[in-house]
């Protein structure tokens, strides 16, 4: 069975690479976020209305679920946040989309993210304090902040192939 999972900060570009990847692998794609609204509606008003931690339960059932799929998974930029999550990547293909920030206002600008209420500086702090889980949890690590699209699926397909012959 082949699972590919992204990780990495919000904004990144985890939707963006996890659809091209899938349709190269030949897998189907599933971001965690789209699997949340479709059963709960909009991210940031279900924050409003009952809070991080809820939205965190719900979003650790539905990365388990999405994770026994033969699937490219996209999770959410806080999916590491959960133990359970964490002890179910270990066992995986993890990618780790990191990126040095410079392209992120753009790419979070008129995103109605719950967590980033002063922008930049909200993603600058929440990227620093967790960045060291999605480095525990990376098979690889990508630099998806200035590399074209077709260069990450490359090292991404590559990492892959490698992870198979030794796993």
């Amino acid at each position: 069975m082949t699972t590919v999972v992204l990780v990495g900060p919000m904004g990144v570009g985890k939707t963006t690479v996890g659809k091209k990847l899938a349709r190269v692998l030949n897998l189907e794609f599933v971001d965690t976020d789209q699997v949340f609204v479709a059963e709960h509606g909009n991210i940031s008003e279900f924050f409003d209305k009952y809070g991080e931690s809820a939205f965190r339960d719900r979003e650790e059932t539905i990365v388990a679920e999405q994770l026994a799929r033969n699937a490219v998974v996209a999770t959410g930029g806080g999916a590491v946040l959960s133990h359970r999550t964490l002890t179910l990547l270990s066992e995986m293909f993890v990618v780790y989309l990191a990126t040095d920030g410079r392209h992120m206002a753009s790419r979070l600008s008129g995103g109605g993210r719950p967590l980033l209420k002063n922008g930049l500086a909200d993603w600058r702090r929440i990227y620093e304090s967790r960045k060291p889980l999605y480095e525990e949890v990376a098979s690889i690590t990508v630099n998806a902040g200035n590399s074209p699209l077709r260069n990450i699926i490359d090292e991404i397909t590559e990492g892959l192939a490698d992870f198979e012959r030794n796993h």
